[in-house]
């Protein structure tokens, strides 16, 4: 189960995400430029916090959670994953 809380709404955007999966979890600080939002959700009527839910579910696809770092903003995704701003959207 993946929970995020949005902390701070001010730019850039800050989240705790809490990922469960049977007796163990992560935790998780990500940051989210407004560009970068308007960028990844293009013409989705999709909340901020669903966009961070969408990217932890791509990223939980390819990687375990103790493999996704504990601080990082969503731009660092398509570093690791060059496919990540075009496969975004099948997530929401």
């Amino acid at each position: 189960m993946i929970q995020v809380k949005l902390v701070n709404s001010d730019t850039p955007m800050k989240f705790d995400v809490r990922i469960q999966e049977g007796n163990s979890e992560s935790q998780h600080h990500v940051t989210l430029q407004q560009s970068t939002y308007t960028k990844l959700i293009g013409d989705h009527a999709i909340n901020p916090e669903n966009l961070v839910n969408a990217a932890f579910q791509f990223l939980l696809e390819r990687e375990p959670k103790e493999a996704i770092l504990s601080k990082f903003d969503i731009n660092v995704i398509a570093t690791y994953f060059p496919d990540f701003e075009k496969k975004i959207t099948a997530y929401f």
